[in-house]
């Protein structure tokens, strides 16, 4: 037999590690060149994998969950096995071929996120190949990859007094989640199982115990990177939340008279690329709210650009695609950007660029928006909006009572580094353009 060993590949810029969402080939099964294998979900996307050449799977090298360092092997073959010449290369010569990512979240990279407020969040690292030493043999190092040791600088925990839970005592970004959520008080020798565990080391908080009709659902894919970027921002962030109404009036009948230009670009012109562009005029003015926070370092990123996430529903949960350069768009190119990313991510084909990286998020809940949410910052991003259901309510004109539409915007924002009056003036400046949208137009750079 002529074993092939297919180490995970480095499949985006500073991405260190994988998640194994799911096997689309079993031990024992011949596969051909480019035949699909597996699907993993990295910080910006989930991608599907394909067989470097032919042969027959002795090993799939961990499971549905599982996460995978870049350069740990993933799958064993037999390339003698497939009518695959043996000397068609080593390892490390084999060309990895990935296919058409699919939908990711709110874990991108400095993002995200999120959310979709997704949005992902961690900053590029330097990608480095797994350690199989033990912590003893490494010198007492903490064996953890570059996204966990980051995560641990951001979470003030000290990786020494962590145990991890990974191969070969590996910390993994979980053990340190739950380190920091303990309060870090307790130190932990690292061991490889947890029988060896000092007895004050922190335990997993459990659920009561399942009756035997309930259904347990595992916490992967897109849902754990969810799960981990909004309990990273509410752990690290310090949330505030301003909200206040918005009387549409004006931008409704401003939409309609502009629907035929959409109309002729082949775009639907909702309301959202109106409120995009009064966003970025207000970041203009209010240039503290465009920025990111570099816990590591102690610094603000205030960010040159303005690209702006919109918080999108799919079936696997919320991702942000991102409208990248929005203050160099017109109304309708963002109109068609958000359509194009919106249609990609509920087919489950967003482009990994299409993510990540967004230094403002807007989420809109449309008809399902409620009076107003107490929406959670897209960390490393200091602010958020909430755009809610525009509704008919009475209203004062010129000392008169009509019905007009009104709108709820509910901002949250890093108390850390947004004051309470710099939020507050975000948001009358957005609430002012949407109440007169002709100054879009105006002021439009």
């Amino acid at each position: 037999m002529s074993k092939f060993e297919f180490k995970l590949p480095d499949i985006g810029e500073g991405v260190t590690e994988g998640e194994i969402v799911s096997w689309l080939v079993a031990v024992g099964d011949d596969v051909t060149e480019d035949q699909e294998m597996v699907e993993v979900m990295t910080d910006k996307a989930t991608v599907t994998i394909g067989a470097p050449q032919a042969g027959k799977i002795v090993e799939l090298c961990g499971g549905e969950g599982d996460v995978i360092p870049v350069g740990d092997t993933l799958v064993i073959f037999d390339t003698s096995a497939g009518g695959a010449d043996s000397s068609a290369g080593t390892p490390s010569e084999a060309s990895p071929k990935a296919a058409a990512p699919k939908a990711e979240g709110p874990s991108a990279k400095e993002s995200a996120a999120t959310a979709v407020g997704d949005i992902k969040e961690d900053l590029p690292g330097t990608n480095q190949a797994p350690v199989a030493a033990s912590a003893a043999a490494s010198g007492g190092k903490a064996l953890a990859a570059p996204a966990t040791r980051k995560l641990a600088r951001e979470l003030d925990v000290d990786l020494d007094r962590v145990s991890g839970t990974g191969s070969a005592g590996r910390i993994t970004r979980e053990d340190v989640e739950k380190f920091a959520a303990s309060g870090g008080s307790a130190p932990a020798a690292r061991a490889a199982s947890p029988a060896s565990a000092p007895a004050s080391a922190p335990l997993p908080i459990s659920a009561p115990p399942a009756a035997p009709e309930d259904k347990r659902i595992p916490i992967r894919g897109l849902r754990k990177r969810i799960f981990e970027n909004m309990a990273r921002s509410k752990r690290t962030a310090a949330h505030f939340t301003y909200a206040d109404e918005v009387e549409c009036t004006k931008l409704i009948a401003l939409r309609e008279r502009t629907m035929a230009y959409g109309q002729e670009a082949g775009v639907k012109l909702t309301f959202l690329p109106f409120i995009v562009k009064a966003v970025v005029s207000a970041l203009k003015k209010n240039p503290t709210l465009n920025t990111w926070v570099d816990d590591a370092n102690n610094e603000m990123i205030q960010k040159s650009t303005f690209d702006i996430g919109i918080a999108t529903a799919t079936d696997a949960g919320l991702i942000v695609p991102v409208v990248r350069g929005a203050d160099r768009l017109s109304i309708i190119e963002i109109a068609k950007e958000i359509g194009r990313m919106a249609a990609d991510a509920r087919a489950g084909k967003i482009n990994p660029a299409d993510v990540g990286g967004s230094t403002f998020t807007v989420t809109s809940l449309g008809r399902l928006g409620g009076l107003f949410s107490t929406p959670v910052v897209n960390y490393p991003e200091v602010a958020i909006m909430g755009v809610h259901e525009m509704k008919k309510r009475p209203i004062i004109v010129e000392d008169e009572i009509r019905i007009g539409h009104v709108m709820v915007l509910a901002l949250s924002f890093d108390h850390r580094i947004i004051d309470g009056h710099i939020g507050a003036a975000f948001a009358q400046d957005v609430k002012a353009l949407l109440e007169e949208p002709d100054r879009l137009f105006v002021e439009m750079a």
